[in-house]
């Protein structure tokens, strides 16, 4: 699949993968940073963003997706920086073609399963009928009922967007899959060990790293370490760019 993407900036390669329900339109303020010394690359995973929407849906299918944009690109010693699903795909990336890479960044989220979570804001997406809902204000409404939180409630209506303005809706996001493949998208990633330079960054009040999980991510990843955000939750980028930007220089440089 030939994924949408945009690039900005000069030198070493640092692509960007966005986690489930995002794009890469959420990057745009960090990525601008990491442009005045990286050639950034802000990729759209399938049936997120502009790129193409299918029915079939899974990690192999989007390391390959990643792996033929690098490779038309052609690009080698890439960074790569993935938040939550991203991070997954970059993690699948990696145990595959490790040879492509100079460092990764895997932001709060680790190779292991996680349990379903995302019950409400499915709802909260579902409950918003876009043949009736004609405003982003009349979406916001629909969706509160179910997810109370106004930042999330935020991030995930930067998805809709007009097919013809004023008049239809549209979701960016292909709902009916990613709600049918939640599961596959909760599973852990399989491989021995990762050599890659690798660097975990966890936010302190989110349960997607845990400390009880150093020790599995030091055996799997060997060449790794893990950074806490402290006061920041799951989108650790979002709730603390400074720092969020700042470790990752260091890491790279």
């Amino acid at each position: 699949m030939k994924l949408h993407y945009r690039t900005i900036g000069e030198g070493q390669p640092l692509f960007i993968l966005h986690g489930l329900f995002g794009s890469s339109d959420n990057w745009q303020t960090l990525g601008k940073k990491f442009a005045e010394k990286y050639k950034v690359y802000f990729v759209d995973q399938r049936n997120h963003g502009h790129s193409p929407h299918t029915d079939d849906f899974s990690y192999d299918l989007m390391v390959e997706d990643f792996h033929e944009l690098v490779t038309d690109l052609g690009e080698t010693g890439i960074n790569i920086i993935g938040h939550s699903m991203g991070g997954k795909t970059a993690i699948g990336f990696a145990a595959k073609y490790p040879e492509l890479i100079h460092k990764m960044v895997v932001a709060d989220i680790s190779h292991k399963a996680y349990p379903m979570h995302h019950d409400q804001i499915l709802e909260g997406l579902n409950a918003i009928d876009l043949s009736v809902v004609k405003s982003r204000t009349e979406a916001e409404k629909k969706m509160e009922a179910y997810i109370p939180q106004f930042g999330v409630r935020q991030f995930l209506l930067k998805n809709l967007y007009w097919v013809e303005p004023g008049v239809q809706l549209a979701w960016r996001i292909n709902l009916p899959v990613l709600e049918r493949e939640i599961s596959n998208i909760l599973v852990a990633i399989p491989f021995d060990k990762i050599q890659v330079e690798t660097l975990f960054i966890r936010g302190e009040l989110s349960n997607y790293i845990l400390e009880s999980d150093f020790d599995e991510i030091a055996a799997k990843f060997p060449n790794s370490k893990i950074h806490t955000i402290h006061g920041a939750g799951h989108w650790v980028h979002a709730e603390a760019p400074e720092e969020f930007y700042k470790v990752i220089m260091d890491f790279l440089d």
